[in-house]
Formats: C-alpha cells, structure tokens, sequence
C-alpha cells in the first residue's frame, strides 16, 4: 500500500492571531435601507454579527478538537502532467467484511466535513441488514488539508484522475461513488473514464438536458405522452431560472477571473466569510445554520493548506479546458449504474425523467425539502437513498456480488 499517513489538524497560534487582528480592522460598507435584504446579497446585520463572534467568541480550538475525533489521513498521488500531489483525505472504515467502498466528492463551496454527519450511519448501520460502506472523502486538490495546484489547466479530469488513484493506493480495486456540486461532475467523469473499477454512482445534484428524439427516443416519448409538468416540477423550474438570473454571479467570476476575486478573499476574513455564507444561506432550504457552523466551514476554507482562493480556480479550469468531458457530465455514459436524488432547493431542479437521460439509472427520488448541501442539511434522508439503492433489495444490489467475486478471486491468486 501507498504511503499512508494520520494526520492531525493542527493551525498556529500565530494564524488565529491573524485572522483576530484582521478582524479587529474589518471596514464594514455603508449601511443603507436595504443592506439587510438578501436580494443584494448577504445581509451587513448577519455579517456584523457573525464578525464579531468570530474575533471574540468563537472558539475554533473546541471544534479542532472534534474534527480531530475523525480518521484523517494523508497520501501522495501522481497526477499524469502535475506530479506528486499531496491529498488529505477522511478513511471511515467499516467493521463489517462485507463493507461497500464508497468515495465521496465534495464541491464548492464545500469540502471534506460536509460528510462527516452520515459517516457514522454509513459504516456502522444499526440494522444488520443495511448495507454498511467503507468511506473515503478526500480534500480536493486546492481544497481543506490537500496540496494546491501550481500548474494550470487542472481540470475535471485530472481531479477525476486524483480520486480515483487515491482509491487504487487505498487497496480499493472497485468501489461505488457519490457526489454533489463538482462532485457530479467527478463522478460522472469517474464512470466515463473508469467502468471497470467503478460499480456504481450516486448523485444528489442532477444537471441534465431534456430527452431528445435522436438521444432518447423512449425517454421523449415518455415526456411527450405524460401530462403536464408538476406543481414541484414547475417549482423546480422556477428555482433554476432563478439561480441563474440571480445567484450565478459568483460562477461567472471564478469560470473567468479567479485571481481577480482571489485577492479578497485571501486577504479579508470578511470577504471570504460574506461570499461563501450566501450560498450556505441561498441554497438551503432554510437550513438553520448556528453561526458555530457558519464559522467552522468558513474557517476551514480560511486555514486550508493552499489559501482560502485557491479553490475558486476549479471553475477557470472546467469552462476552459475540455469542453467535451464537461458535456460529457451533462449526457448518457453508460455501463455504470445510476442512481440520483433530486432536492427541491437545490441549485437546479431538473424533473426526474431528464435524469434519466444521464446513464442506466437503477435508483431515483425526488424529496419533499432539503437543498443544495444535502449531506449536512439532510444526512439521514441521502444515507436512507444510499442504502435503498445498494441494499439487499436495491437495485444496485450486485455491488456486493460483484465485490464478493473480486476477493475470492484475490483470495486464490
């Protein structure tokens, strides 16, 4: 096996100093009728708020502590054109010998904690007959603990390229996926690139074209001969046009200008804090966030090992490089099995059927509530998909077939 080493979570003294220095000298914009209305962006009350709490009350220190509880590690991964990459990533192993492999990919502005809640419930289900998994969530390069980029044009293949040899050094021959935000996209990638080690996929943010004719004649068919859209359907349209009309400014940005924006968000707390507790508030479905939580997430983009900016690049990267693999994202990849989860406050909320357009779907829901951070907002709810879709009566239930296979061959070589 790889070299594989624990690692602890361990920010200077001197870089809390900073950060409460920066803070004292925060220069906050003039306050007008409006500054609280959210259709401006983040409200200049919650900002205060939060601010000053974070220079005087905040206790990063205590929730150190707890994020040390889980089982950090850290590798190297050689990535064709870009070297040795140093890759922190989160090993949640199971007890059980028929444990799934399971990778989760985050995204932005997300990362490696926005697992931590179903950890527990993956590899250690109470029933015994649940589906238990073996769990891997790494920090992608330029994010949390991982090392960042130096090189341009690392794009969505190459982080596919990352995620999956991290899985091949941690002995895990074949395994299953799932991922939200860029993590769709990377796993999407993953079944394109690597059928044969990837079993299966699950997603909880679906980005998808309508079926056509040429494409998909039975799926057109059915679109055609089905009523008419939804209620939560239409909603789901509305929440689209809405993203982008309104909420899509930060993508425009970081896809064209990533440097530009990274020089606030390195150097002011309050920058960085602001553009990212839009989008926890935006696209959630009124997930009431503590500022605790607020300002664990924020910090750990603050403390990451290659900045607080460098995880913007990943848009520049995908909207320049190959325009074919991100389509590809968007389009049929088949020979990997499917599955998906559609929340009505995420980002956008296609109708179910065009998620089929995606691949041999074998698992699909459309949830009541619940946004775009599923694994934190609604840990139980993904971990109950997960589990119908890879258990014993799933149909995604040759996993374990197929996994069984792979040992007793291993176990005869």
């Amino acid at each position: 096996m790889a070299n594989i080493q624990p690692f602890k979570i361990e920010i200077p003294d001197t870089a809390l100093e900073k950060l409460r220095t920066k803070l004292s000298l925060t220069d906050f914009p003039d306050e007008v009728s409006f500054s609280d209305d959210r259709k401006y962006g983040a409200p200049l009350r919650d900002i205060k708020r939060l601010l000053a709490y974070w220079k005087d009350g905040y206790d990063w220190r205590k929730h150190e502590a707890k994020l040390n509880e889980l089982p950090h590690f850290t590798t190297t991964v050689e990535v064709d054109g870009f070297g040795q990459l140093g890759i922190h990533f989160l090993h949640q192993k199971s007890s059980r010998s028929d444990a799934i492999p399971m990778l989760f990919c985050h995204g932005w502005p997300g990362g490696f904690w926005e697992a931590i809640k179903m950890l527990p419930m993956l590899a250690e289900p109470t029933d015994a007959s649940q589906p238990a998994f073996h769990v891997v969530v790494p920090s992608l390069p330029n994010f949390g603990f991982s090392e960042g980029v130096t090189k341009p044009d690392f794009g969505l293949q190459q982080y596919a390229e990352t995620v999956h040899k991290l899985m091949l050094q941690l002995d895990y021959r074949k395994y299953v996926s799932q991922g939200g935000d860029w993590g769709l996209a990377i796993t999407r990638l993953l079944a394109l690139y690597y059928p044969q080690r990837l079993l299966a996929s699950h997603i909880n943010f679906v980005r998808a074209h309508p079926p056509t004719l040429t494409r998909h004649p039975s799926l057109y068919l059915q679109s055609l001969l089905r009523p008419a859209y939804t209620a939560a359907e239409r909603a789901g349209f509305a929440r689209s046009r809405w993203f982008w009309q309104e909420g899509g400014g930060y993508n425009v940005l970081q896809g064209t200008r990533p440097h530009t924006v990274s020089f606030a968000l390195a150097d002011s707390p309050a920058g960085l804090l602001a553009w990212i507790y839009e989008k926890l508030r935006e696209w959630t479905d009124e997930y009431p966030w503590t500022d605790d939580e607020v300002l664990t997430w924020v910090s750990l983009y603050a403390f990451s090992r290659a900045g607080p900016a460098a995880s913007a690049r990943i848009y520049y990267e995908a909207y320049h490089g190959s325009k074919a693999a991100q389509e590809r994202t968007r389009r049929w990849i088949g020979g990997v099995k499917l599955g998906f989860s559609i929340f009505p406050r995420d980002i956008e909320v296609p109708p179910a059927l065009w998620g089929r357009t995606l691949g041999p779907v074998v698992f699909e829901r459309v949830h009541e509530d619940g946004g775009h951070f599923a694994a934190w907002e609604k840990p139980e709810a993904l971990v109950g998909d997960l589990r119908e879709m890879f258990g014993k009566d799933g149909k995604a239930k040759g996993v374990l077939e197929e996994l069984r296979r792979m040992k007793e061959t291993m176990g005869r070589s």
